[in-house]
């Protein structure tokens, strides 16, 4: 296992696409970066995931994005990529999770608030939960008051519409270990506003109270 949750807060910018785009958000602040492996506007490739993850040479935390990919690609890329830890959207079974735990990655589970997963599965199983809306991806707020729904014993990740201008209240409301953020920093799908990056650092950094970086 990696030490991403050992930290005390994780502030995600998720579906970078580029070198130039991780290194300047390593450079803003960030404590991790998602890379987009599954279908998707932001999707990358294994090779050029690789690629940013050589370059940024462990600079920030990096977590593979997988959605129901063959188990086989899945461990691949962890082993072709190097990254610190993989989002799981869809089904986790058995056999993934053994291969993970086996190369010491984070295993951060994404479950969606209106899904019968969100109040069945057993967040004993991984690292992270990250808590998303309906539509992955969508850039789309949602009401968090479901999550009172019930109680997660992982760190808690917020994802689905944030902003700068939302992520302090939604931290404040919802108090999770950590916040992600993709579509509320683009300048278009996949190409990251450095502006709206550095604000929403600052933003989420102020909220969790430890400072501006």
């Amino acid at each position: 296992m990696s030490d991403i949750t050992g930290r005390d807060h994780l502030i995600k910018i998720c579906g970078v696409t580029t070198a130039h785009d991780a290194q300047a958000i390593t450079d803003l602040g960030a404590d991790c970066i998602g890379l987009i492996l599954s279908t998707s506007i932001r999707q990358i490739t294994v090779e050029t995931a690789r690629d940013i993850v050589r370059e940024l040479q462990g600079r920030v935390a990096t977590i593979a994005v997988v959605r129901n990919e063959p188990v086989g690609f899945v461990l691949d890329l962890v082993d072709t990529t190097h990254v610190d830890g993989v989002q799981v959207h869809g089904k986790l079974d058995d056999e993934l999770q053994r291969g993970l735990i086996e190369r010491g990655v984070t295993i951060v589970k994404a479950l969606s608030l209106d899904s019968d997963e969100f109040l069945s599965f057993d967040d004993d199983l991984v690292d992270a939960v990250l808590i998303d809306g309906p539509t992955p991806g969508s850039g789309k707020p949602h009401p968090w008051h479901s999550l009172q729904a019930r109680t997660f014993h992982a760190p808690v990740i917020a994802a689905g519409g944030l902003a700068t201008d939302n992520v302090a209240d939604v931290i404040a409301q919802v108090k999770p270990w950590g916040v992600d953020v993709a579509t509320g920093v683009e300048a278009a799908p996949g190409i990251k506003d450095l502006a709206r990056v550095r604000d929403f650092i600052h933003a989420a950094t102020q909220a969790f109270g430890v400072g501006v970086k």
